[in-house]
């Protein structure tokens, strides 16, 4: 009974409602993303744009990466009214879902074939809002959380943002087939509302540490605002830090590189957008929910360094499913297989990995600390995963998919020493572990 026990209370964390506020959350700042990717690839390759084209349109994902260069601004600036009317998070994550919304609309008033550098520029601009959003977001998330929940509230906002990918992906994918691409990032812009209806019945996490007064000086500002969150991580884990932001920047690394390929190999296989819709989104979706709550159940119950491990091999080797599916050709069958895996091993390897990365931040410092480490593991989505569409060309499908589960294997083979270290320095787990 006691086994039971465990589980049901592992389970039981979800029923807070802070944990639906994180969901609804999650949404906001997973609509972006396949606005920017996989559904702005799909009307790319639909107007003609060639597959090194489509690759190289990654780095509009750049901001993702280098959002740490702006977090502590997010992190610790007041802004004019709406913080002193709605606090210092709640303040930043209105404002930049105004500005998101109106970036998203002036993305869908591009045209892709005829002027590919105007769909970058507001497709950056995008990113840039979307990356600002997530800075202040997940700082919440951190602050409004206790720490037995985190393993939830990883799930729940990978929920909410797997739910928004398939609302721009599925969704965008459909009402495009009966209208045009403008009125289908419009509606896309403004589903953001939803995340702004959030914040606004959402309270304000108590103040960890105050802003830097502007008396204090520049000098004094950047030394709290930037340097002293880079000092308190380095000062909790030590040399380790070293090894842990290494981990992060590989753990996602293979399935990074095979996610962003995706929708063109559907395309290149002969799948329609309404099959790709139904069976890649859908489908893919009911497998992706299980497997977040999965992930998270597993946090909760086993801890996790143990889930991240178990998770990442099954990430890894979901991707192998793809080679197959290459090699099979039109088949729905082999596709309702290849992504109900691959989705199911990705929504547990993301949950565990928002888990670790939120345990990881010091509660004074959680926005800069967060996108430090979340720009990290944005690396390899964006700028790495840029060069998919020139591996393809040169080595087809089926080598590229098997690379990609190869590239998990580095990240996996880290956090290997890793949990073998920490299990031979202390008998107590180590700081942001377990």
């Amino acid at each position: 009974m006691t086994g039971m026990g465990d589980w049901v209370a592992a389970v039981r964390v979800y029923r807070d409602p802070r944990i639906f506020a994180v969901l609804l959350l999650g949404f906001s700042s997973g609509l972006p993303l396949a606005l920017t990717g996989s559904t702005l690839a799909v009307w790319m390759a639909e107007t003609g744009v060639s597959l090194k084209e489509i690759g190289f349109f990654s780095l509009v994902g750049t901001p993702y990466v280098f959002k740490f260069l702006w977090a502590p601004l997010v992190d610790r600036l007041p802004l004019p009214l709406l913080t002193a009317g709605f606090g210092r998070r709640r303040g930043w994550m209105l404002f930049t879902q105004a500005l998101l919304i109106l970036a998203i609309v002036m993305l869908g008033a591009t045209n892709p074939a005829e002027s590919p550098w105007n769909t970058a520029l507001w497709a950056v601009l995008v990113a840039f809002c979307s990356a600002s959003q997530d800075i202040v977001i997940d700082a919440w998330r951190v602050e409004i959380l206790k720490e037995e929940q985190y393993g939830a509230g990883a799930a729940a906002v990978q929920f909410g943002y797997r739910i928004a990918m398939l609302t721009s992906g599925a969704g965008a994918l459909f009402l495009a087939g009966v209208a045009p691409w403008p009125v289908v990032y419009a509606v896309a812009g403004g589903l953001v509302g939803i995340g702004m209806l959030t914040v606004l019945l959402s309270p304000e996490p108590p103040t960890v540490a105050a802003p830097p007064a502007a008396s204090a000086g520049a000098v004094a500002w950047v030394r709290d605002a930037v340097a002293e969150p880079f000092q308190d991580m380095i000062q909790r884990h030590g040399m380790m830090v070293v090894a842990i932001l290494c981990f992060v920047l590989l753990y996602k690394l293979g399935d990074a590189l095979a996610g962003m390929m995706s929708n063109p190999f559907y395309i290149q296989m002969g799948f329609s957008k309404g099959e790709i819709a139904s069976v890649s989104k859908l489908f893919g979706f009911v497998a992706t929910i299980l497997g977040t709550f999965l992930g998270g159940v597993a946090v909760a119950r086993f801890g996790i360094p143990k889930s991240l491990m178990v998770c990442g091999v099954l990430q890894m080797l979901s991707n192998l499913m793809f080679a197959a599916q290459a090699m099979a050709g039109h088949d729905i069958a082999m596709l309702t297989a290849t992504i109900g895996i691959e989705n199911l091993a990705g929504g547990m390897g993301s949950a565990a990995f928002v888990a670790y990365l939120s345990r990881l931040c010091g509660l004074g410092y959680t926005g800069t600390q967060y996108a430090l480490l979340s720009s990290l593991a944005a690396f390899g989505r964006t700028v790495i995963s840029s060069s998919g569409g020139m591996m393809v060309e040169a080595m087809g499908w089926v080598s590229f998919f098997l690379l990609s589960t190869a590239a998990a294997l580095p990240g996996l083979l880290l956090l290997a020493w890793m949990m073998r270290r920490d299990r031979a320095d202390s008998p107590r787990p180590a700081p942001g572990w377990a």
